[in-house]
């Protein structure tokens, strides 16, 4: 059997704290954004956690990922 392979653009996409969560970033931040307000693009460019629902999902696309 070969190796397991991670997604790459997973990997690309979501990287792990110490702790083992899951960081992500925000969508919607640049596209048109010159109608956003400057509150809205701010709080855009901050980076958050993968929410539970979804962590089970990236942790296997991340599954070879250190």
């Amino acid at each position: 059997m070969p190796k397991m392979k991670s997604h790459r653009g997973a990997s690309k996409r979501f990287k792990r704290t110490a702790s083992g969560k899951v960081k992500r970033m925000h969508s919607f931040g640049y596209h048109k954004s010159e109608h956003k307000s400057a509150s809205r693009k701010r709080r855009l460019r901050k980076i958050t956690l993968v929410e539970s629902g979804d962590l089970k999902r990236v942790k296997t696309l991340l599954s070879k990922v250190k």
